[in-house]
């Protein structure tokens, strides 16, 4: 009886690829691929030479039970496009009807997307909501946001480029000011991580057209009870931040994360007290 793995393959750089990821898809009997002339490219670059069958939303009911009676007689290793199988994916039903029918399943861990966008954003990673691909009507956008929106955890979305400022738009609306951070083509030759308040984000990438796919970090619900500063102790807080030496940028952030003001408008007056 054979084991169905979970392989993680790259979402970008070809050398996040692990030896046991690759020595796994080298003994395989059969590899499941969410698109086969993706992961042919793959293959073709570590000379692995199994057999590939595709495995995607649209064929997944039709090919269950082939890969249930390969599995009969040797181990199958499920890939998607990028990152770990089963997130975003169809592989959800193949790894629940394996273990229905008695099989094992052992994921290889490997590289991830949400997990890479969510530990460089610089938000609490303690704990954490991921909800795949925002929807695609604004007002059914909305009304997901309206159903996480008094949630202390951070919240991950994936966004391509051409909803992305639509997308945006709607995070400020429904979740207010909230700092975030915008990752882009994670471990590829463009990469970028963009962090600041959503409505910076909006006015970024207004003046900068989004490409590539994107994974949205956005901080929880703030704890109630802490009060916005007023603008004395703001300037009192940069005064003395200024003295020990810290950086504009940093300072701006550091005093826009703890008196409730925008980093930009920190910034300004930071700007025009050293003027």
């Amino acid at each position: 009886m054979g084991t169905l793995y979970l392989v993680a393959t790259p979402i970008g750089n070809l050398e996040d690829m692990s030896p046991r990821a690759v020595r796994t898809l080298q003994a395989a009997r059969l590899i499941a691929a969410e698109d086969t002339r993706v992961t042919r490219k793959l293959l073709t670059h570590f000379d692995l030479h199994t057999p590939l069958t595709s495995y995607y939303e649209h064929n997944k009911l039709t090919k269950l039970d082939a890969i249930l009676a390969t599995l009969s007689g040797g181990d199958v290793a499920l890939v998607s496009d990028a990152g770990t199988p089963a997130i975003n994916d169809p592989g959800y039903e193949l790894v629940r009807a394996a273990l229905e029918a008695g099989y094992n399943v052992c994921p290889i861990p490997g590289p991830s997307a949400p997990l890479a966008a969510l530990v460089a954003s610089g938000l609490p990673t303690d704990s954490f909501l991921y909800l795949g691909y925002l929807p695609r009507k604004s007002s059914d956008r909305q009304g997901l946001l309206r159903q996480v929106d008094n949630l202390p955890y951070t919240l991950i979305f994936l966004e391509s480029p051409h909803r992305l400022p639509a997308a945006l738009k709607d995070l400020e609306t429904l979740l207010g000011r909230r700092q975030i951070a915008v990752a882009r083509e994670l471990t590829k030759l463009h990469e970028q991580t963009w962090r600041g308040t959503i409505s910076e984000a909006i006015e970024y990438f207004t003046l900068n057209e989004p490409r590539g796919e994107f994974t949205l970090v956005v901080a929880g619900k703030a704890k109630r009870g802490k009060e916005k500063w007023s603008e004395d102790k703001v300037s009192i807080a940069i005064k003395f931040g200024v003295k020990m030496g810290e950086s504009p940028s940093l300072l701006a952030k550091q005093v826009a994360q703890e008196s409730g003001w925008e980093r930009k408008e920190i910034y300004d007056l930071i700007t025009e007290m050293q003027g």
